[in-house]
């Protein structure tokens, strides 16, 4: 595996396990294989190293999505669902990349950092992929329902890391259902004044 590869995969392993702000560029080196003159020479800064990892987490995540579509095609709230269950599972083989995205966000507070930039355009991108699907799937207020899902998978996430398989995260699927099922109800007609 070329070195540029190796030093991302190191940096991804120990980013997950001990947070961003919780590694050296020494500790990627070192679990890479290599040195911090290579890991420089592929990477100006940590900071670019940052960038491209969640940049590459980003990629992972669209490809998710594109996964939904071809298993359901044409078929948007079926998409939405799958989503929610494949999210709602939380365990092995589960893509945890939401919690490393929302934990870069955490940490990386200067709004110039090149990884916060890279946070701030993956969750842009992830939200217009839910608005859209919500739109084609011609539920009411789209934007509305797309950020109360965004919101209750990530808060589903925290719950899960921080609780347990027991806790509020296990009701990801059960939560979700009646609010979907709200946005697919006709707009109460406007009183006659």
């Amino acid at each position: 595996m070329p070195p540029r590869q190796r030093i991302l995969d190191a940096a991804r392993t120990l980013f997950f396990r001990h947070g961003i702000q919780g590694v050296g560029v020494e500790a990627i080196a070192e679990a890479a294989g290599t040195n911090k003159m290579t890991l420089y020479r592929h990477f100006e800064s940590k900071e670019l190293l940052v960038a491209e990892y969640l940049r590459a987490l980003a990629a992972e995540n669209v490809r998710v999505w594109d996964d939904l579509e071809a298993a359901h095609p044409g078929d948007p709230l079926a998409q939405i669902r799958a989503w929610l269950h494949s999210v709602g599972g939380h365990g092995e083989g589960i893509d945890h990349s939401g919690c490393a995205m929302m934990s870069a966000a955490i940490q990386i507070a200067d709004p110039e950092h090149p990884g916060r930039k890279a946070v701030e355009a993956a969750q842009r991108t992830h939200r217009e992929r839910l608005v859209a699907l919500c739109r084609s799937a011609e539920l009411r207020d789209p934007e509305l329902l797309a950020d109360q899902l965004f919101l209750l998978v990530e808060g589903s996430r925290a719950a899960y890391r921080s609780v347990g398989p027991d806790g509020p995260g296990s009701s990801l699927c059960r939560l979700a259902g009646p609010l979907i099922s709200a946005h697919q109800q006709p707009a109460a007609a406007s009183p006659v004044v």
